[in-house]
């Protein structure tokens, strides 16, 4: 998982704002969520959008989407929220099954296809959680720093 990677959620506070749809399927929809998010933010506080920092959250959100549908089952929630220089995103899927990094080669040391979105998440994001829901299937969530 990320525990090298894992600090104190910053979202717990009040204040925390959602911004964009409640529920989104495809990465390109929760691409276009997060930027908007991003630049809403931005404008209102007047500060000058790191367009490296939102490539980050931009790779981050559309890799969880990716991994959800091709292996999780599909997308049953997605949300982002953006508190002070931070963005947070959230996508649920069917699957119970926690996210693993798989080798780069297989055991004939031949290079795989795939298999790079878990370590880019983790490497990208300060803060991931992963946490079962309820009804089954679970919530991935990845604070990704906008400066």
């Amino acid at each position: 998982m990320c525990e090298e990677h894992t600090t104190p959620s910053v979202f717990k506070r009040p204040g925390a704002r959602r911004t964009g749809p409640s529920r989104s399927c495809k990465p390109a929809d929760a691409r276009k969520a997060v930027e908007r998010a991003v630049t809403e933010r931005c404008r209102s506080t007047h500060t000058s959008c790191d367009p490296d920092a939102l490539g980050d959250a931009l790779l981050v959100v559309s890799e969880l989407m990716t991994n959800a549908i091709l292996h999780g089952g599909g997308v049953t929630d997605f949300s982002v929220d953006v508190v002070d220089t931070n963005v947070s995103v959230s996508v649920c899927d069917r699957s119970d099954r926690l996210p693993v990094a798989r080798n780069a080669a297989d055991l004939r040391r031949r290079q795989r296809v795939g298999g790079h979105g878990w370590p880019i998440v983790c490497r990208l994001a300060h803060d991931v959680h992963v946490c079962e829901l309820p009804a089954g299937g679970k919530r991935i969530t990845a604070v990704v720093a906008l400066r």
